[in-house]
């Protein structure tokens, strides 16, 4: 697919957005805009937990952010946490970009207006519940709106590019940006295109996730579960069938992961590491290949995910962390503070 393209404001040289103009009205509170990018600005379509990691994604890059919700008591809750967590970061060291929480913050609106939210944007990224039906129209709602050169992006972890954009008159301009939760601490995106999406709004897109921080990778094609997903699946399906099997138990399960592969993964993949365990590709597989088709010739078909297992795995993760808001939100926050950590680590040996 070529180099990445310099990002820049799409509009630059066309047509902008229909519609208004500003922020003015539709219950939008105005931001500064960053010092040299006066007309660089996105919209986040949906406020829960992927919208407001991306706002502060964005903002942390110096865009200007309006987040877009249908019910204000979900935005001003919201912009509550997103001050909470920048102010937090900050005090911790862990903030991202160069500007002060403050800053970041005044760059970040909200909106309950759709029209009003988009409006002088130049790419808008959709994190509304994944839900076919709902995504398909908010972005048949966003087609009837948006200029010839706004990128419209979704979130979507599992909805294919055809299923979402296929018969909007801007599908040319159509994209998945596949996050990993939490986008702020995780910076891996999928770049996942449309049969029929232009090049340029995949080097634009790209482009866009490098000047943010963020890791992008392309994908040449959909297809189910996109990248991410299918090398997750295949881990749980495994871990799965070695738990039902009684082969270990579940916490030692994700002991194996989290101090034996995760440990290695957070800095090579697979390929590298096989790689760097032989003399090269070549000579890994001609030592390997033959134990490696013996064992994957042994594993079993895809899992039900239900019965008895299922109760075993979650009485096992209950007892270590109870299903109950106070004892999940403590450990999610451990969890952020740990992935904090791990790409401030990261960020540091790759300068090295």
């Amino acid at each position: 697919m070529g180099a990445a393209a310099t990002w820049r404001p799409p509009w630059v040289g066309s047509g902008r957005l229909k519609g208004g103009g500003g922020g003015g009205g539709g219950g939008c509170c105005s931001a500064a805009s960053p010092a040299g990018m006066e007309s660089s600005q996105v919209a986040v379509v949906g406020s829960g937990l992927i919208g407001r990691s991306w706002a502060m994604v964005f903002a942390a890059g110096g865009f200007k952010v309006k987040l877009y919700d249908i019910a204000q008591q979900q935005l001003t809750s919201a912009l509550e946490n997103i001050r909470k967590q920048m102010k937090e970061l900050e005090a911790s060291g862990f903030l991202k970009g160069s500007l002060s929480a403050e800053k970041q913050l005044a760059l970040i609106s909200i909106c309950t207006d759709l029209k009003t939210a988009v409006d002088g944007a130049a790419f808008i990224q959709e994190c509304t519940p994944e839900n076919l039906e709902l995504k398909k129209k908010i972005f048949g709602q966003l087609d009837l709106i948006v200029g010839d050169n706004v990128i419209l992006s979704s979130s979507t972890s599992c909805l294919l590019p055809s299923k979402l954009f296929t018969g909007l008159k801007h599908v040319k301009q159509c994209i998945v940006s596949h996050p990993v939760n939490p986008p702020y601490f995780v910076p891996l995106v999928e770049i996942v295109p449309h049969p029929e999406t232009d090049p340029s709004t995949i080097e634009r897109t790209y482009a866009l996730m490098k000047k943010i921080g963020q890791s992008p990778v392309k994908l040449n094609r959909e297809i189910e579960g996109f990248v991410l997903n299918r090398l997750q699946y295949a881990v749980i399906s495994e871990a799965w069938r070695l738990v039902g099997e009684g082969i270990i138990s579940p916490t030692d399960l994700d002991l194996v992961m989290s101090d034996g592969l995760g440990m290695r993964y957070a800095f090579i993949g697979p390929l590298e590491t096989m790689h760097l365990n032989a003399e090269g590709i070549s000579n890994y597989c001609e030592r390997y290949r033959e134990g490696m088709k013996l064992v994957l010739n042994t594993f079993g078909p895809v899992p039900e995910f239900s019965g008895e297992t299922e109760q075993k795995i979650s009485q096992a993760m209950s007892e270590k962390i109870p299903v109950v808001p106070k004892h999940l939100n403590a450990r999610r926050e451990w969890r952020d503070e740990c992935l904090t950590g791990l790409a401030k680590l990261k960020k540091q040996m790759s300068s090295n």
